[in-house]
């Protein structure tokens, strides 16, 4: 079984949340490395997409993973299997994670030389929505079984997104999903998102989301 760290972080003391990310965020900026906030549901498929997403690209730059849970190490074994730079996060029953966490969980991983960080962050639609937590980036994944009534339930989930991944499209025709209305509702949200239908399970559609990291990725480092 492949060796990882399991920290133990804590909520943060800081009141003002919005300005410990952004000095995150310059920090990173500073050092050229990209976070990359992944939000979604249980059961949406956040280890699945992401194990598909780190295959594609682990070769091409250095990668780190934090798998945000309030408990258990499952997530983590799972994509320590793909060989990049991996911890687990345990919260101690908080449901998101803020700035100045982040923070400990990118000290306890080791990340000056890496080029990509991804913070798997707790499930749920709620609780991270509302918490900037310094990243580059946010993405969040819908899936299909969810129902495309989501974007009109968690507006503001969908609002603070800069890329949405709608997974699952390989068993669409089992449930009652509109991917055109589920796109329609998103946009009216929020015109700049960019909309990715997937399947994790497949492969189908994750290429186009490797590719839209790439493209983030350098310009994070140039601009």
């Amino acid at each position: 079984m492949s060796e990882f760290r399991i920290l133990e972080i804590k909520e943060s003391i800081f009141g003002n949340n919005n300005k410990q990310a952004d000095l995150l965020r310059k920090e990173l900026k500073g050092k050229g490395i990209f976070l990359l906030n992944l939000m979604a549901s249980p059961g949406a498929g956040k280890t699945t997409t992401l194990t598909q997403t780190l295959n594609r690209l682990k070769d091409e730059m250095k990668i780190g993973v934090m798998e945000a849970d309030i408990d258990s190490d499952v997530d983590a074994v799972t994509i320590a299997k793909t060989g990049v730079k991996v911890i687990q996060l345990h919260t101690g029953g908080m449901c998101h994670l803020d700035a100045d966490m982040t923070r400990q969980g990118m000290e306890g991983l080791g990340v000056d030389d890496l080029d990509l960080v991804v913070l798997e962050n707790v499930g749920n639609l709620v609780c991270p929505a509302e918490f900037d937590t310094g990243s580059s980036k946010n993405a969040m994944i819908l899936s299909v079984p969810e129902g495309d009534d989501k974007p009109l339930k968690y507006p503001l989930m969908f609002t603070i997104c800069d890329v949405l991944l709608i997974n699952k499209i390989d068993v669409m025709s089992v449930f009652d999903f509109d991917l055109e209305v589920c796109k329609e509702r998103v946009l009216k949200l929020n015109p700049n998102i960019k909309i990715i239908p997937i399947s994790a399970r497949t492969g189908e559609g994750v290429d186009e989301f490797a590719q839209w990291l790439r493209d983030e990725v350098k310009k994070w480092k140039e601009q």
